[in-house]
């Protein structure tokens, strides 16, 4: 009897550890699916839109540094208003203008894959002259078309400036408060400047690619990479000495090669997902699961290396920008 007893005691204790090993483990599960990737709820709610539309791994890569950076502007600006240091709404304004642009680009006609258009009929000539000019080698058409998704890019961030501009002419009509409408035409005004910029530039780029286009690449370039040309250019046209000039010269140099360093990465996390992909047509479960695990860690290297270089491409931004204005103002 008491062996009867003990034995039913043994299999109730064996039925309850593995009861609470596998509450434990689903808890663990459900903890897993419930994070969070972002701490502000609209930065999650499109990310989690992405997932949902099957972003191509390298956009996906790029738009989580994008959100992460709009995240830490994001709660810098918190701190700021709390300190009542963001009174006229600017930074506020900007931080919705980035997250518009940043969002309007990443997830902008997603199922179109990166190839020979560019939904601008002068783009698209130009392109073609391009690639049968026999110009260029293989690795330059590939830094050229790179230089042309650039453009496009400026050319739907300056679209959706143009926007915010227009929708807040519509609120400026509508002020009564003198006060309050003094304020808002000093910001319609700093939008129009900015806009402004914004076309001269894409007009100085479209000419730089003509350039290129009909003469080929110079031996002599100081860089290759689109987004360190564009700052070397704002770099030249900010009055920084000569001394200066050569300094950020140096530091673009190495964001350079960060940004290559990128590039590599995100190449190699691109024939990650296509392996991937091939092995789990073929089913065989183990190989699924050594193959994830390196696209994995392949996915999460891109997207800290990407964080990594936006920032520094900020902090190069901000950097020229205030240099100049400085100069300027003297």
């Amino acid at each position: 009897m008491q062996l009867i007893i003990l034995l039913s005691l043994f299999v109730i204790g064996a039925i309850a550890g593995k009861y609470s090993k596998e509450m434990n483990e689903q808890k663990a599960s459900d903890k897993n699916d419930n994070q969070v990737e972002f701490r502000i709820a609209k930065l999650n709610q499109v990310w989690e839109k992405a997932i949902r539309m099957q972003l191509a791994p390298v956009r996906l890569s790029e738009l989580h540094s994008d959100l992460k950076i709009q995240e830490k502007d994001e709660l810098q600006w918190k701190k700021l208003k709390a300190e009542g240091l963001d009174e006229d709404g600017e930074r506020e304004a900007k931080l919705r203008r980035n997250f518009n642009i940043g969002m309007g680009n990443r997830l902008k006609d997603h199922d179109v894959k990166d190839g020979d258009t560019f939904d601008d009929p002068r783009l698209d000539k130009l392109w073609n002259k391009a690639k049968t000019s026999g110009k260029f080698s293989d690795e330059e058409l590939q830094t050229l078309q790179r230089e042309f998704h650039h453009h496009k890019d400026k050319i739907n961030e300056y679209n959706i400036v143009m926007d915010t501009v227009s929708q807040t002419e519509e609120i400026h009509k509508n002020v009564i408060s003198p006060l309050e409408g003094d304020m808002k035409e000093h910001v319609v005004h700093k939008k129009h400047a900015d806009l402004k910029q914004r076309m001269r530039d894409l007009n100085q780029g479209f000419e730089r690619l003509r350039k290129i286009t009909h003469e080929g690449y110079s031996a002599d370039s100081e860089f290759k990479e689109p987004r360190v040309i564009e700052l070397w250019e704002m770099a030249k046209r900010s009055n920084l000495t000569e001394v200066e000039l050569d300094s950020l010269k140096e530091e673009l140099r190495h964001f350079e090669t960060k940004v290559e360093k990128h590039q590599h990465y995100q190449e190699q996390l691109e024939l990650s997902h296509q392996k991937l992909k091939h092995v789990e047509a073929l089913g065989d479960k183990d190989h699924i699961m050594r193959n994830k695990e390196k696209y994995n860690t392949l996915a999460e290297k891109a997207r800290e290396m990407g964080y990594k270089m936006k920032k520094h491409l900020q902090d190069l931004t901000n950097k020229i920008s205030q240099n100049g204005l400085q100069h300027n103002e003297l």
